[in-house]
C-alpha cells in the first residue's frame, strides 16, 4: 500500500504534456514504456479505477515500483523516443517486433568503381543501401538483371588511379567474356563506369520510368544523326528494362510517391506490411509482426510500425496511405476511399493477409500446441464465450422420409478429432421425420447420461447442425437437464454457412478465411460424415436382411449364414440351387431361389 500511495503522488505531480514514460519494478529494471500526449491524463488511466483494466494489464500493473517521464516537445517527438527506448530496453509488456530474420539489402559502394552487391549487414562507411526486400529471391532477380545489362565489375579489389596506372590487378575471366569493361584495366573511365551505377541506383529508387523516357529520347537522337548502331542498343537496353519491370514490380499511372501501410490483426498478435512507391512503381516491400504483450489499440500498433519503417528507412515518403488514422498525427497521411490508392491499400492487405497465412502455418508445424491455443482464443472470441472451447460436440441427425432414423455426436479436443468419443444414436422415442424433436432427444440422452458418469466433462461448446429449430429443441433439452448456463450453445445453419445462438435474432457471420470458421465448419462436417456412414450402413444391413427375412423358413440364423458364405442377396439369387442346399437343405434351397427370382422379376 505504501508503494502504491507513492506511484499515485507521483501520478498527480506528472505535467499536461506530450511525453514518454516508464514503468520500473522493484528491481529497477524498466518494465513497459509509453508514450503520450498529456503525460496525466495517459498514466492516471492506469491507477484511477484497475478493474477497469483487462488482465494482463493488471498484471502490469501490480508490478509497477516507480514511475520516470521525458517531456517532449510533440507526439512525433514523443512516439520516435518511445521507439528509441523500446529497442533499448526491451521491456517485456511492449509490443514485441517479431522481425527475427535479417532482410537482404543491395548495397552500391562508395568508391571510385563501386561494386553493387548483396548484404545482410549494413555498414556506415559511406556506401548506399536499397531495401530491405523481404524476398531475397526479389533482390538476386534485380542484382542478374544488372550484371546482364551492365557491365559491373563483381570483384573485391581495391581499383584506384594508382592501381590501374600500375598494372597491379590481373584482368579475370569477366573482362575475357564481355562481363565487366576491365576497371582495373583503364577499359573504362570514372566519369563512364559512374553514370551506369548512378543508372541503377536510379532504378532501384523507382526511376524506371525517367530512364524508360531518357532512352527513347537518345534512341531518337540517335536514329536522326544516323547512328543506327547506338540506336538499336537503347532500344534493346529500354526493351529489356519494359519487359523486366513489367513481372516484377508492379506499377501505377502517373509518378505516384507514396508509402502504403496495413495491419491484419489476430487476437494479441499484429501483422503488417509496407510498401515504398516512387516513380509510379513500387519498389520497396517489407513484412513485419508485433506481439502485443497488453491490449494495444489499433492506432497505437499503427503509430510503432509508422515509426519502426521510418527508424529502418530514414524519412518518409510526403504521403502516408494507411487504413485507418494512427495515434500520433504524421504529416501526409491518407485514408483512401476508392481510386488507385485504395487500389495500393488494398494491395498491401493482401500481402499482410499472406504474411499471417504463412506465419500460422508455419507456427502450426513448428509450434503446435501453441498454433491450437491460438484457434481456440479466435473461436471464444469470435463466439463471444467466457473460456476457451477446448472441449467441443457437434450433433446431426439422418434419415430418408423418416426411415432409420439415427443421429450422431463427435467431439473435438483442442481443437482436434478425437474418434473415441464418437457416439451413435438410433432415435427410439420419435415416430416420422422429426428433425426437430430427433434433436432434442439426442440431446438429453447424451448429457443425461454424462451428468451421470462425468458431469466434469461437458463441453464448453456445443454445435448444433441446423437452423433455429433444432437450435431451440437442443437447448430445450439443457434446459430440461438445468446445465443450460454451464456451456454455449450455438447452431451452424448450411446453406448460409451462418452462426445461429440461442435469443440472438441476427445470425453471426464469421470471416470464412478465419481459423474460428475452419474449426466450427470441420466439426459441422464431420458430424454428417460420421452421421452419414451410420445411417447408410444401417440402410444396408436392412435392405439385405429384408429380402431373406420375408421368405418362410428363413431366420437370422440361416440368413446370416447364406451372407456370410455367398457376401451379398444378389449373388445367391444367382448361385446353383445344389450350392444353396448344401447350406439349408433342397426344400428351403428352392423357396429361396424362388422368391428371389420372383422379385428380381417384379423390379424389371
Amino acid at each position: 500500500m505504501e508503494t502504491e500511495s507513492i506511484l499515485k503522488e507521483k501520478v498527480a505531480l506528472l505535467p499536461h504534456s506530450p511525453g514518454v514514460y516508464r514503468y520500473y519494478d522493484a528491481s529497477g529494471t524498466v518494465i513497459y514504456v509509453g508514450k503520450a500526449k498529456d503525460l496525466f491524463k495517459r498514466v492516471s488511466q492506469y491507477f484511477v479505477d484497475p478493474s477497469r483494466l483487462n488482465l494482463k494489464t493488471r498484471h502490469l500493473v501490480s508490478r509497477i515500483a516507480d514511475i520516470q517521464y521525458s517531456v517532449v516537445d510533440s507526439e512525433a517527438d514523443a512516439l520516435l523516443l518511445e521507439n528509441n527506448l523500446i529497442k533499448q530496453y526491451k521491456p517485456r509488456y511492449n509490443i514485441l517486433l517479431k522481425d527475427s530474420k535479417t532482410y537482404p539489402w543491395i548495397c552500391v559502394t562508395a568508391e571510385p568503381f563501386p561494386r553493387v552487391f548483396l548484404t545482410r549487414r549494413v555498414v556506415r562507411d559511406g556506401s548506399r543501401y536499397f531495401g530491405p526486400y523481404s524476398s531475397v529471391m526479389h533482390a538476386r532477380t534485380l542484382l542478374d538483371f544488372f550484371r546482364t545489362h551492365y557491365p559491373l565489375r563483381s570483384c573485391k579489389h581495391k581499383i584506384d588511379a594508382d592501381a590501374v596506372l600500375r598494372r597491379r590487378i590481373r584482368p579475370c575471366l569477366d573482362i575475357q567474356i564481355g562481363r565487366c569493361r576491365g576497371c582495373c584495366t583503364g577499359g573504362i573511365s570514372v566519369e563512364e563506369y559512374g553514370a551506369m551505377v548512378e543508372e541503377i541506383v536510379h532504378l532501384l529508387s523507382g526511376g524506371v520510368n525517367d530512364i524508360i523516357r531518357s532512352y527513347r529520347s537518345a534512341m531518337k537522337e540517335a536514329a536522326d544523326s544516323l547512328d543506327f548502331e547506338r540506336a538499336q542498343a537503347l532500344k534493346d537496353r529500354m526493351e529489356a528494362l519494359q519487359r523486366h519491370y513489367a513481372k516484377s514490380v508492379i506499377t501505377t499511372s502517373g509518378d505516384t510517391a507514396a508509402d502504403v501501410f496495413s495491419l491484419i490483426f489476430d487476437g494479441p498478435d499484429a501483422f503488417g506490411n509496407f510498401l515504398r512507391v516512387r516513380g509510379g512503381a513500387i519498389v520497396q516491400s517489407l513484412n513485419l509482426g508485433f506481439k502485443m504483450n497488453i491490449e494495444e489499440e489499433r492506432e497505437a500498433v499503427l503509430s510503432e510500425f509508422i515509426a519502426e519503417i521510418r527508424a529502418k528507412f530514414g524519412e518518409l515518403s510526403p504521403e502516408l496511405i494507411v487504413p485507418f488514422k494512427p495515434d500520433v498525427p504524421f504529416e501526409g497521411l491518407k485514408v483512401p476511399l476508392r481510386g488507385e490508392k485504395l487500389a495500393l491499400l488494398e494491395l498491401s492487405t493482401k500481402n499482410a493477409r499472406e504474411y499471417r497465412f504463412n506465419t500460422l502455418k508455419s507456427k502450426e508445424r513448428t509450434n503446435p500446441e501453441e498454433y491450437r491455443e491460438g484457434v481456440l482464443e479466435e473461436l471464444r472470441q469470435a463466439l463471444g464465450m467466457k473460456e476457451l472451447p477446448r472441449h467441443m460436440e457437434c450433433f446431426d441427425n439422418s434419415n430418408i422420409l423418416g426411415t432409420n432414423p439415427v443421429a450422431a455426436c463427435v467431439v473435438f479436443r483442442d481443437g482436434e478429432p478425437c474418434k473415441r468419443d464418437y457416439r451413435k444414436f438410433k432415435i427410439k422415442t420419435v415416430v416420422g421425420a422429426n428433425d426437430y424433436a430427433s434433436m432434442k432427444e439426442i440431446v438429453n440422452r447424451r448429457y443425461a447420461r454424462m451428468l451421470q458418469e462425468a458431469p466434469e466433462d461437458l463441453p464448453q461448446l456445443v454445435v448444433i447442425d441446423g437452423g433455429k429449430g433444432q437450435l431451440n429443441f437442443a437447448w430445450q433439452a439443457l434446459c430440461e437437464l438445468g446445465i443450460q448456463d454451464r456451456l454455449t450453445v450455438v447452431g451452424l445453419a448450411e446453406r448460409m454457412e451462418e452462426v445461429i445462438r440461442v435469443g440472438d435474432p441476427y445470425p453471426l457471420f464469421l470471416d470464412r478465411n478465419s481459423r474460428a470458421f475452419k474449426v466450427i465448419t470441420h466439426i459441422r462436417d464431420e458430424a454428417h460424415r460420421f452421421g452419414i456412414t451410420f445411417h447408410r450402413s444401417l440402410r444396408s444391413k436392412a435392405a439385405l436382411q429384408g429380402a431373406l427375412d420375408s421368405i418362410k423358413g428363413v431366420g437370422p440364423k440361416t440368413a446370416g449364414s447364406l451372407l456370410m458364405h455367398f457376401g451379398s442377396v444378389a449373388r445367391i439369387a444367382a448361385a446353383p440351387l445344389e450350392e444353396i442346399a448344401a447350406l439349408t437343405g433342397p426344400a428351403l434351397a428352392a423357396r429361396i431361389v424362388e422368391a428371389l427370382n420372383a422379385n428380381e422379376r417384379e423390379e424389371i
